[in-house]
């Protein structure tokens, strides 16, 4: 069978998940009752909830007798080590491009990486029906950018397409709509070149994932270099030591639609999942047992920041999770680096783990996916990691492009100066204002909530991670102190009623706390121990209730990033299953100070 690999890739919401959506509803016959879901591709829940893809997945459609193995990306800078090792499976890329926004920093990073491959783009601009669509100068943006990142002339000849993803149309000619997506595929099967097939050499293949089945184990996903392999077949597993493990295809899969398919042999050219090879990791080669050769590893940019990760230690400990111990953690964490390749958890105490990833939303997907299989965790403020570079301290950089209505632009370009950004780009775009800068990663923890209040819930903010540079200075990002508790039983409305022209509060009357939890932030910029668990006294003149009715201001509620953002250095965030609290390191008031 001829086949065609590839990867669609963009910046988060551009609409790569809706194209693969589009193109599934095309291709595949479905049975009597069967339907594709909206955004199909996103199986996780937290997927479907956030609106994002996390991990790199792969379908694969027919169309004119050849098979095309379809890789849909994460548009996150975050996820960018499931992009890259993806990258390596594929022949060439679907390059999506809003026609309003254009190329955004996640397009860059992923293009960068696609292009040094050689892989062969097609630009497809979407979402043209929009009002603010400015189609003719996105694709102008878009060959900059590709002459920017050293597209050779062949990359630089891109075909492109005009497509609205939501109504599964793409076409070439913006003057001849097509009420489909043909013309996609016709381009797909036209420009990306087919895979180099060997039948005949011995088999070779690169894990490039992993899965779990129930019934099967472990299972290995990866395109196939050369040869065959069937049912049943012993293989060589090279691992990156250089060490080889002898053992057996349990069951091969190939891809059609959202399913995998049970078959008796797989060949070179296909994107295939193997069942019965459990020691895989990612990154090592399975290899035909008489004449095994390995692949080239596969490389992914180092971790940016980390947080300390512990068993939950505070007076509820226990009390909602089902995995509370430090060995529970440590086996879970080792479990997540063996399929999240760009994270790194090293173990300082048999308690204490440092875990790096490539950003606050890398790891906090890790933190709200434990805390949902019933692990309790206390984890510290994200550090950016630092390395010493020619005897000098050196910090990650992010390229930060916002876009904001035109009456903001000052105020947010005077914050980010405070924090250490340098402006490198500035264009007014109608009513808005698009800005680059260069910015130290540290700089933008806290920034988003502050970012959305500024500019009244309009603005747009993404960044990439842009290299090291020299050590910026100290960044002062937070300006207030917290309200701690000082008693433990549950917090009375009378009270915070009292307390609530100190500060604004993260808790409801009725909330169990104990002493140094965190129940609030504080109008000033030190911390301020409170009691929140006194209520008002009878009398034997009138009832509790009598004088006044209690008017609260509704209490701050904060999602997992907002507490991770909000925290400093002598703080933690508590994690369980059904909560999220903020804590003092040391709970004790005289000891703190």
């Amino acid at each position: 069978m001829e086949y065609r690999n590839i990867a669609i890739i963009a910046h988060v919401d551009h609409g790569k998940t809706t194209l693969v959506d589009g193109l599934l509803k095309q291709t595949l016959k479905l049975k009597h009752g069967e339907e594709i879901a909206e955004r199909a591709m996103d199986s996780n829940d937290l997927e479907k909830e956030r609106g994002i893809t996390i991990l790199a997945k792969n379908t694969a459609v027919e169309y004119g007798g050849v098979k095309i193995n379809i890789v849909d990306t994460p548009g996150h800078a975050d996820f960018g080590g499931e992009v890259e090792r993806v990258l390596g499976m594929v022949d060439g890329a679907l390059v999506l491009v809003d026609a309003a926004e254009g190329p955004m920093p996640q397009t860059r990073f992923v293009l960068r990486k696609a292009l040094e491959l050689g892989l062969k783009p097609i630009v497809v601009i979407n979402k043209i029906d929009r009002q603010d669509a400015r189609i003719e100068e996105v694709v102008n943006l878009t060959f900059d950018l590709m002459a920017e990142l050293g597209a050779n002339e062949d990359q630089l000849d891109f075909p492109i397409l005009y497509a609205v993803a939501r109504d599964g149309k793409a076409y070439k000619d913006l003057d001849k709509p097509q009420e489909d997506m043909h013309e996609l595929f016709e381009m797909v099967l036209e420009y990306i070149p087919a895979p180099e097939v060997d039948l005949e050499a011995p088999f070779q293949m690169l894990v490039t994932n992993l899965d779990y089945s129930e019934y099967l184990g472990r299972i290995v996903l990866g395109r196939v270099k050369r040869g065959t392999v069937k049912k049943g077949e012993f293989v060589q597993l090279m691992h990156k030591d250089g060490t080889m493990t002898r053992t057996r295809v349990v069951q091969p899969f190939t891809h059609m639609g959202l399913r995998r398919i049970e078959v008796d042999e797989v060949g070179a050219g296909d994107i295939i999942a193997l069942a019965g090879i459990e020691e895989a990791q990612i990154g090592e080669t399975i290899a035909d047992l008489a004449d095994p050769e390995a692949l080239p590893i596969i490389t992914v940019d180092e971790p940016t920041v980390s947080m300390t990760f512990q068993p939950n230690t505070s007076p509820f400990a226990g009390r909602d999770g089902k995995y509370v111990t430090s060995r529970h953690l440590n086996e879970r964490l080792k479990r997540e680096v063996m399929t999240n390749v760009s994270l790194k958890v090293e173990e300082v105490r048999p308690d204490e783990f440092i875990v790096s990833g490539r950003g606050e939303l890398h790891l906090s997907i890790l933190l709200e996916t434990m805390r949902r299989e019933g692990y309790e965790v206390q984890v510290g403020s994200p550090q950016v990691i630092i390395r010493e570079i020619d005897g000098e301290k050196h910090e990650p950089v992010e390229h930060l492009v916002i876009d904001v209505p035109e009456q903001h632009a000052s105020t947010v370009i005077g914050v980010l100066a405070s924090r250490k950004g340098q402006m490198v780009n500035m264009e007014p775009q109608g009513t808005r204002t698009r800005i680059e800068f260069k910015i130290p990663s540290r700089a933008l923890f806290g920034f988003r909530t502050q970012f959305l209040s500024m500019t009244q819930g309009e603005g747009i903010m993404s960044h990439v991670f842009d290299g090291y540079a020299p050590w910026a200075g100290e960044i002062k990002v937070r300006q207030n102190g917290s309200l701690v508790s000082m008693e433990d039983g549950p917090a009375f409305a009378y009270s915070i009623w009292k307390l609530q022209d100190r500060g604004s509060f993260f808790i409801d009357p009725a909330t169990e706390v104990y002493v140094g939890m965190i129940v609030g932030e504080n109008a000033r910029e030190q911390d301020m121990n409170v009691n929140v668990c006194k209520n008002k006294k009878l009398t034997n003149v009138r009832s509790s209730g009598a004088d006044e009715a209690l008017t609260l201001t509704p209490p701050r509620r904060l999602s997992l990033e907002d507490a991770l953002e909000y925290i400093s250095d002598d703080e933690l965030v508590e994690l369980t299953p059904k909560n999220i609290r903020l804590r003092k390191k040391v709970l004790n008031p005289s000891f703190r100070k």
